[in-house]
C-alpha cells in the first residue's frame, strides 16, 4: 500500500464525511487508505464514522473510550497504518486533501524521511499564529530543530520512521520530538491554506501550556540542569551580600539586620520553589509512565469488529 492518511477526529460531525469523500477522489490515482481516530468526540462524529468505515474497505475506523489528546490519538492511527508513507491531516477541511500528492512527490524525488508543509498564508487565529511561533521557538532551542523549520500538523512520515516512532509507549507523545530523535532527513513543501468553514478551533492556551510542559520536561533535561547555575548564582550573591554586610557593619553604620534577612529568605524560598516545581515535574512525569498510565484506550475498532 503506498500511502496511510490520519484523519485525529474531534466533534466535527459536519466535516469527516465530506473529507473523506475528498480524499477518495484525489487520491484516486494511488493505493490508499485512511485510518479515523476519534479522540473522545462529544457529538454524533463516532456514527458517522463507523457507516464511513463500513461503506468503504480502505477506510479504517478506530474510536478511543475518552479524550486523550491529538498526538496520542495519532499515535494510534500510526499503529494501525500500513502504507509506505503516512500523512496527518485535520479534520477541520483547512488542508486541501489533494496537497497530500505534493508531499508524496516531495518524499520520493528527495528520497525525505519526514516532509513538513508550509503555509504561504495562514488562515489561523491570531492566538493560533502566536502559540504557533511559540512552540517553534521552544522546539528549536530544547530539540535542536533545524532553523526555519514550520512544524505543520500537516506532514507525511516514510514507513521506516513510523515504525521507530511506534516504539514509543509513554503517555506523553510528541511527534515532532520522536521524529528528531531518529532522522535528519527533511523535507518541506508549500501547500495552500483554507478558513475554517464549519466549527470553531479545538486549539486552547491550556492545551498550548500542556504541550510546552510536555516539551520541556519529557523531551529535555534542560530545565534540572539550570539548578547548577542558579545554585551557583545563588551563592554568589550570598557570597556578595556577605561582603557588604561585614563592610557595613565595619564602617557603619549598622545595617538594619532583620531587614536583610527577611529578604534574603524571600528570594532563596522563591528560587527553592521553582527548583522544586522543576524537580516534581521531572518526578510526576516519571511516575505515570512507570504507573503504566496507557497512551490511549480502544473503545471500537472496525477491523477487530469484521
Amino acid at each position: 500500500m503506498k500511502l496511510s492518511v490520519i484523519i485525529p477526529v474531534y466533534n466535527s460531525e459536519k466535516t469527516i464525511a465530506p473529507l473523506v469523500e475528498t480524499l477518495l477522489h484525489s487520491l484516486s490515482a494511488i493505493s490508499f487508505e485512511i485510518v479515523m481516530v476519534n479522540d473522545g468526540s462529544r457529538d454524533s462524529s463516532e456514527v458517522i464514522c463507523k457507516e464511513i468505515a463500513s461503506t468503504y474497505t480502505n477506510v479504517k475506523f478506530i474510536s478511543l473510550r475518552r479524550n486523550y489528546g491529538e498526538f496520542n490519538a495519532v499515535m494510534c492511527g500510526l499503529n494501525w497504518a500500513y502504507g509506505d508513507y503516512s500523512v496527518m491531516i485535520d479534520d477541520d477541511f483547512q488542508n486541501p486533501p489533494a496537497e497530500i500528492l505534493k508531499l508524496v512527490e516531495k518524499a520520493e524525488s528527495e528520497n525525505c524521511d519526514v516532509v513538513y508543509t508550509y503555509y504561504a498564508r495562514k488562515q489561523h487565529s491570531v492566538g493560533r499564529n502566536l502559540g504557533s511561533k511559540m512552540v517553534n521557538w521552544l522546539t528549536g532551542y530544547l530539540l535542536n530543530k533545524p532553523k526555519g523549520l514550520y512544524l505543520s500538523s500537516f506532514k507525511l512520515i516514510r514507513k521506516e520512521v513510523v515504525r521507530e516512532i511506534i516504539k514509543y509507549q509513554g503517555p506523553y507523545p510528541y511527534i515532532d520530538g520522536l521524529i528528531f530523535r531518529i532522522t535528519r532527513s527533511i523535507g518541506t513543501v508549500s501547500v495552500t491554506h483554507l478558513k475554517r468553514e464549519e466549527g470553531v478551533s479545538n486549539y486552547t492556551w491550556t492545551k498550548l501550556i500542556s504541550l510546552f510542559l510536555n516539551i520541556l520536561f519529557c523531551y529535555s533535561s534542560l530545565p534540572i540542569r539550570l539548578f547548577v547555575p542558579i545554585g551557583l548564582g545563588l551563592f554568589g550573591l550570598g557570597f556578595l551580600l556577605l561582603c557588604f554586610l561585614t563592610l557595613q557593619w565595619i564602617i557603619g553604620p549598622d545595617p538594619k539586620g532583620w531587614q536583610v534577612v527577611t529578604a534574603t529568605f524571600i528570594f532563596v524560598g522563591g528560587i527553592q520553589c521553582i527548583l522544586l516545581s522543576v524537580l516534581g515535574e521531572y518526578i510526576g512525569k516519571s511516575f505515570m509512565a512507570q504507573s503504566g498510565q496507557p497512551q490511549y484506550v480502544i473503545k471500537y475498532n472496525s477491523e477487530e469488529a469484521l
